[in-house]
């Protein structure tokens, strides 16, 4: 086996999870709907769940089989040539070995899984809300002005285009645009501040940020409203 042969897999792969991360994300905005139109209990919502779990699932197993792929590579090419003949078997051996302990329980906590279930939670609130309010007068001018300032990034000043909210203070920023402070801020050997006037928090982590698909979905309709006024 070549390693221009096992590049060429890993960057397939990685092609494949992305698409499997764009999967989940029409599961997440097909489970909103639901969650918005029916009761947050139907039953689609749970069958919805699964399906992401499983897309999850996969998604986990090719980041590990990435990893093993690279580590065993980089092993082998500190060896002799013939250690090139055994790389397919030291990374089935070492890949199943890495997928033998892992536990369901912790697909709970990958990003997406997260999101779904923040979103669903979000779509049954929201739903819940606009019902009470149809039965209130509201001032539409301010709160269009209301729902604009909650889609401006605090880095940017701009409308978010993929909106995440931060678990530990719960501020929202575009996900390019705090991604890029952190890389930065850690380039230079700092931590990263919330951007938000006045937030105390002052280590921003990768780790920290969930993608916020219901206010995603309220910029897109936003959007979508402007356009036919």
């Amino acid at each position: 086996m070549s390693l221009s042969a096992v590049h060429g897999t890993l960057t397939s792969l990685k092609s494949c999870q992305a698409d499997i991360g764009t999967g989940m994300d029409i599961v997440t905005y097909v489970a909103m709907d639901l969650a918005e139109s029916c009761e947050a209990g139907h039953p689609g919502i749970a069958e919805l769940e699964t399906m992401l779990l499983e897309c999850a699932k996969l998604d986990r197993e090719i980041n590990h089989f990435v990893d093993t792929v690279q580590q065993v590579t980089e092993e082998a090419t500190t060896q002799q040539p013939e250690a090139m003949f055994s790389l397919s078997a030291k990374v089935k051996e070492q890949f199943t070995e890495r997928i033998a302990r892992l536990s369901d329980a912790e697909l709970q906590s990958h990003q997406k899984v997260v999101a779904f279930n923040e979103s669903i939670k979000s779509s049954a609130s929201q739903a819940n809300k606009e019902a009470e309010e149809n039965m209130e007068e509201l001032d539409e001018d301010i709160a269009v002005t209301q729902s604009q300032a909650n889609f401006t990034c605090p880095l940017t000043q701009v409308e978010m285009v993929n909106p995440v909210k931060n678990k530990k203070c719960n501020h929202h920023y575009d996900e390019g645009a705090i991604l890029g402070l952190i890389k930065a801020r850690h380039s230079q050997k700092k931590k990263c501040r919330c951007p938000v006037v006045g937030c105390g928090n002052t280590d921003v982590k990768q780790s920290d940020l969930v993608p916020d698909q219901m206010l995603k979905r309220r910029i897109q309709n936003q959007k979508r409203q402007n356009t036919r006024t």
